[in-house]
């Protein structure tokens, strides 16, 4: 007499029948799979090989940051400077810093401009601030007195407070070409009411589209009232508000162009070629204190929505190579909601304790077709093995006789898309596209 399937037997069948249906999926419909075959009956049901070509020798994979936008970026700046102990230690060199280990920065609100300190050229010709520096800094900033209710972060304090002075003082009359990685921002353009991604890919190549990275900071803080946005030569100009409102997790923005940035990435055409670190934020219904959301306050929740549902997708779409290559530093709701009172008292030493104490809290992850579930490891454990994952990235170029990434270090003729047309209009009101 036949056994019926046991149910651990069965989930297992159904998660690998999943995993099958998304890889086919993932190759028919990302990278270009074209088996005549597939749907025909009698077929294989081994998953198929992908048709992009791939080069003999692979120097290896595009390091990626990403930083959710959030009214304070004190979780990330922590999470950032204990990778940085980890790869300082691990390398032996004690100056490291987050920027010699990723090839591509993307952050959005005070995510961006955490981005933006990490990443910007000092005078030294190395980034700005170290991830420990940056953390420092922002400590000593304090908090803003209305923070509690959700209306303002700490970046868009100083803009309103000094006109964007601070940002002037740091970052000075830096544009996006002085940058020592490429960097990716984003804001929300309220003259063609899409979003507009600051790329420095786009600024090496066309003056229309460099910007100072404190008015890059400025667009991507931008509250209620808009900003005004101009490039360094005058041709383009808009009036933006913050980042959130337009990509609350700029991940999948970051992975897009990489993938078709061949000047800067030659040897990346799929997910496999990216080693990817994504940095979550709070959420924001622990800040609102109001029984009625107001419309800001619901569009930040709809952001952060959103973002948890690019975080699925990302994690979907690397499948089971998500255990090494896509990593989602994110806090639970218990560590939200600690770090949220810590927030009504306007505890900076307070607010850090926690966030430190968020490194051995168990994050949320997302699962193949099956929502959302506690990690079985600490924040601290992935962001420790994402730091070894790095290290070994590291060796491997020091090996390797082909470079993974080409900068681009100078104006050149733009042959294709660095990132997502997006249209721009003039003082004069003409409107025109990416050069």
């Amino acid at each position: 007499m036949a056994t019926s399937p046991s149910p651990t037997d069965s989930s297992v069948d159904v998660e690998k029948v999943s995993y099958e249906i998304f890889s086919i999926l993932e190759s028919k419909f990302l990278f270009g799979y074209d088996d005549n075959k597939l749907f025909l009956s009698g077929s294989s049901t081994t998953t198929p090989a992908k048709t992009p070509s791939r080069p003999a020798f692979c120097p290896g994979k595009i390091r990626i940051l990403s930083i959710d936008a959030v009214s304070d970026c004190l979780l990330a700046a922590a999470s950032l400077a204990r990778l940085e102990s980890s790869l300082r230690r691990l390398s032996g060199n004690r100056a490291s810093r987050i920027s010699d280990y990723f090839d591509v920065a993307a952050g959005s609100g005070a995510g961006g401009v955490l981005a933006a300190l990490l990443f910007a050229r000092g005078p030294d010709g190395r980034s700005l601030f170290s991830a420990e520096d940056a953390l420092s800094f922002l400590i000593k900033s304090g908090l803003p007195r209305d923070f509690a209710v959700g209306r303002k972060g700490l970046f868009q304090r100083f803009f309103r407070r000094d006109g964007g002075g601070t940002f002037r003082r740091v970052f000075g009359g830096a544009t996006l070409r002085d940058t020592v990685k490429p960097l990716l921002i984003p804001c929300f353009d309220l003259s063609t009411s899409a979003p507009f991604l600051f790329s420095r890919a786009d600024a090496v190549e066309a003056d229309a589209y460099n910007f100072q990275v404190k008015d890059v900071c400025a667009a991507t803080c931008a509250g209620r009232e808009a900003v005004q946005v101009s490039s360094v030569d005058g041709r383009t100009r808009f009036a933006a508000v913050g980042g959130e409102m337009a990509m609350a997790n700029p991940t999948a923005a970051a992975i897009t162009h990489v993938l078709h940035n061949k000047q800067e990435f030659p040897s990346a055409s799929r997910v496999d070629d990216l080693l990817v670190l994504s940095i979550g934020s709070v959420h924001p219904d622990h800040f609102v204190c109001r029984s009625s959301p107001s419309k800001v306050e619901g569009v930040r929740i709809a952001g952060k929505a959103m973002a948890e549902m690019v975080d699925q997708a990302i994690a979907m779409a690397f499948g089971q190579r998500s255990v090494t290559n896509y990593v989602r530093i994110q806090p639970n709701d218990l560590a939200s909601k600690a770090l949220a009172s810590n927030v009504v008292n306007r505890d900076a030493e307070r607010m850090l304790s926690m966030a430190e104490a968020m490194m051995i809290d168990r994050s949320l992850e997302s699962v193949l077709f099956e929502g959302k579930r506690l990690s079985k490891e600490t924040n601290g454990e992935k962001l420790e093995r994402m730091a070894g994952e790095l290290i070994r990235e590291q060796e491997r170029r020091s090996k390797s006789p082909l470079p993974t990434v080409v900068v681009k270090q100078a104006m050149t003729p733009r042959t294709s898309s660095a990132t997502t047309s997006t249209a721009t209009t003039t003082s004069t009101g003409r409107t025109f596209g990416s050069p």
